[in-house]
């Protein structure tokens, strides 16, 4: 019986895959195999219990990981799986919604706005209701409906005690106002949308829950009440709900996710069949035992014993820096190091952080070391100036009464419609209730309006009609070489280009876009506008390119290598100084960290400098707390509970070093450069006149001086650029 399927399996992924009817909840450590359980309980689904594949719904949380499912199963069963439906929530909502618009507010060729455009629908909300953006921030109030439409409450429905709050549901009902008159749903719109249908709509939830007769659930613990909510209906009423996750993982609380459903899970499904994967088949038994005194502390959890037959391997090494830029130049001197060895690529390597702001010193000495790297949610493909301008004319295409694209390209390239022109457009459509196509049309057929500049509306007007017929007959390629050509793109793109090394650029990304769409050229546009929207960051990470790889700890979900580097452990980094009064929040932070250590196969260094630059000021901050709870005996470097002991007023003064057997050998650092400015010393500046030094630290290679000038107050200096002159008595 299941001969192949289970071969090379340990006996708790075999009692998983084999896992009769029913509710099964696996709780998979790091490592230990869980996407190979779900590929081949879904092939177990289909070849040994007979299941139709058009039957089963598998869903991901990146269209990467959809597509590996897939190919996996099919490879499995030797064939195409017909029918199987499996993707991303938002992927398959998305198609659901379309499948039943008649249901819903929306018509099937409804646009998928994204973070950009969502932010300038909520700043339209608030001119139109004369709210001050300045005190009330459209990304803050978009991440308040975002949380709001996440726990599945709808505009009519919000309430809140406070004056934000009040405010937060006027411009949540206008933004939804103004989503639905351009046709757009937004990223939360598809799981709200597709919720409210199968609780309000009893046929539409029969049938799919006739349809769909097993239903399979990946990263099980980054789910969201809405995505909770569409489990339980979609299970129903047989409930052969299979869910992979661990709490231990759940690191995307900031985007409403809730590892709490793990538990509500075996609430709702009493009798479900729990199965613990403890096997790590990644990662040695140091980098496990130092991830485990890690998370072992937080409680609310289901404590995993994860092992290994990969025994021993190098320690943890942990450095204390000087600075920032210290820990980046110790970071790229070890990867030099690493590579030396001959056993090593570059694309072997990774180095994590906290917060996307400190790349900058890990670029800059990547970039002096000669080391090629990958930068890992920088400026992505689709969010480049060039390519948004063109997707917006596409999507203006698709449907004219996209405002958010109409706005962003009426004037790009120039045409001699500015801001009073477009003002005077939309107070005109707005008081005789039209919508921008309909304005649009009734200019370029002669109606008089108070618009200024109508004359050149209206041959906007005029492209657009041609360019909605060239998409009517089907042929995207054509219709984006006379979008380019007819609206002046290419001499635009050489105006808004600062050197031809700029411009090539951004015409390469005008080519890459036009191959894509020559390779899709046959599919309606709505659909490919649709895969466009449903793109994430990690299915556009690149696996041939031979760099080190500088991300998030966030953006590490889901990755492996065999070196990683995880800088910034310090308190008020990592952990994040807003998690420090938050029980919950600490606890998030400490699984952060749980998966920046699990992300190693091999070998793991941890650092954190004695003084850190951030946004513009300086800070000294105590070794991460996390760095104490991994035993001694895992560690090689400074001792964090040695660290945490020493005095810290002054660095040359104060800190010592020492040979200790228990910690391995040590790593120092140079010794810091005297300082050339002494408190109390008296100086001259050229503009500020004299003054009298109150501190004075080294920053990096320079030394920032803190002087006290009798007419311009307190100054903070960097001294190679302040040329102080110091005053003799």
């Amino acid at each position: 019986m299941a001969a192949g399927l289970l071969d090379g399996l340990n006996e708790a992924q075999r009692e998983a895959i084999m896992a009769g009817d029913g509710p099964v909840l696996v709780l998979a450590g790091p490592g230990s195999g869980k996407t190979r359980v779900l590929t081949h309980r879904l092939a177990y689904l289909v070849r040994e219990l007979g299941v139709y594949p058009g039957a089963i719904m598998a869903v991901t949380f990146t269209n990467k990981a959809a597509g590996e499912m897939r190919g996996r199963a099919e490879k499995l069963l030797g064939g195409r799986l017909e029918g199987l439906q499996i993707g991303t929530f938002h992927a398959i909502c998305a198609r659901l919604l379309r499948r039943e618009a008649q249901h819903t507010p929306f018509r099937a060729d409804y646009l998928i706005y994204d973070t950009d455009d969502q932010v300038a629908v909520v700043t339209q909300a608030l001119s139109e209701l004369n709210i001050d953006q300045k005190k009330f921030q459209p990304r803050r109030l978009l991440y308040m409906i975002s949380a709001a439409k996440n726990e599945l409450i709808t505009a009519d429905r919000y309430q809140g005690k406070g004056y934000t709050e009040e405010i937060t549901r006027r411009v949540y009902a206008r933004y939804d106002v103004l989503l639905q008159a351009s046709n757009a749903r937004d990223f939360d719109d598809l799981l709200l949308h597709t919720v409210l249908l199968m609780r309000e709509n009893a046929e539409v939830r029969e049938k799919y829950q006739r349809y769909i007769e097993y239903l399979l659930v990946d990263e099980f613990q980054d789910t969201n009440t809405a995505q909770y909510e569409l489990v339980r209906l979609i299970g129903a009423p047989q409930n052969n709900v299979f869910v992979v996750g661990d709490e231990d993982q759940a690191i995307y609380g900031f985007r409403g996710a809730d590892y709490r459903n793990v538990m509500r899970f075996r609430q709702d499904y009493p009798e479900a069949k729990v199965v613990l994967l403890e096997q790590n088949y990644r990662s040695t038994q140091i980098v496990l035992d130092a991830a485990r005194a890690v998370i072992d502390k937080n409680a609310h959890r289901t404590r995993k014993a994860l092992f290994t037959d990969r025994v021993g391997g190098p320690r943890v090494t942990v450095y204390e820096a000087y600075s920032e830029v210290e820990e980046a130049d110790f970071v790229v001197q070890k990867i030099a190091e690493l590579r030396k060895g001959g056993k090593l690529d570059y694309s072997d390597i990774a180095v994590m952080y906290r917060t996307n702001a400190q790349s900058r010193a890990l670029e800059e000495a990547s970039l002096r070391a000669n080391i090629p790297y990958k930068l890992v949610g920088g400026v992505g493909f689709y969010k480049r100036r060039e390519i948004r301008d063109l997707l917006a004319y596409l999507r203006l295409v698709n449907n004219p009464n996209d405002t958010v694209s109409f706005n962003r390209i009426i004037n790009v390239p120039k045409r001699g419609i500015g801001k009073k022109s477009l003002e005077d457009f939309q107070r005109w459509a707005l008081k005789n209730r039209m919508t921008y196509a309909e304005a649009l049309e009734a200019i370029r057929h002669g109606e008089a309006s108070p618009v200024s500049a109508a004359r050149r509306f209206a041959d906007f007007a005029v492209m657009l009609s041609e360019w909605r017929t060239l998409a009517e007959a089907g042929n995207m390629l054509t219709l984006f070489d006379d979008i380019v050509a007819n609206s002046g793109y290419m001499m635009h793109l050489r105006d808004i280009s600062d050197t031809d090394q700029e411009f090539t650029e951004r015409e390469e990304n005008i080519r890459e876009l036009r191959g894509l769409i020559e390779q899709k050229k046959d599919v309606p546009l709505n659909e490919f506008l649709e895969d466009i929207a449903l793109i994430a960051d990690v299915d556009t990470l690149k696996d041939d390119l031979n760099a080190v790889t500088l991300l998030t700890l966030h953006a590490a979900k889901g990755l492996e290598y065999p070196v990683v580097f995880i800088t910034g452990l310090e308190e008020g980094v990592l952990p994040h100084f807003r998690s420090l009064d938050e029980a919950d929040g600490l606890a998030e932070e400490r699984r952060l960290m749980y998966v920046g250590l699990t992300r190693a196969k091999e070998q793991v260094f941890l650092t954190y400098a004695f003084r850190r630059l951030s946004y513009g000021g300086s800070s000294m901050n105590a070794p991460s707390r996390f760095l104490t709870d991994i035993p001694d005996n895992l560690m090689e470097g400074v001792s964090p509970a040695t660290a945490n002991r020493r005095d810290r007023q002054r660095y040359a003064e104060d800190i010592t070093w020492e040979e200790r057997p228990a910690y391995g050998k040590v790593i120092p650092f140079p010794a810091a450069p005297s300082l050339q400015f002494q408190s109390g010393v008296r100086v001259y500046h050229a503009k500020f006149g004299e003054g009298v030094v109150i501190e004075s630290r080294r920053s990096g290679q320079d030394e920032e001086v803190t002087v006290a000038f009798e007419k311009h107050g307190i100054k903070r200096l960097a001294a190679s650029f302040a040329n102080l002159v110091i005053l003799k008595d």
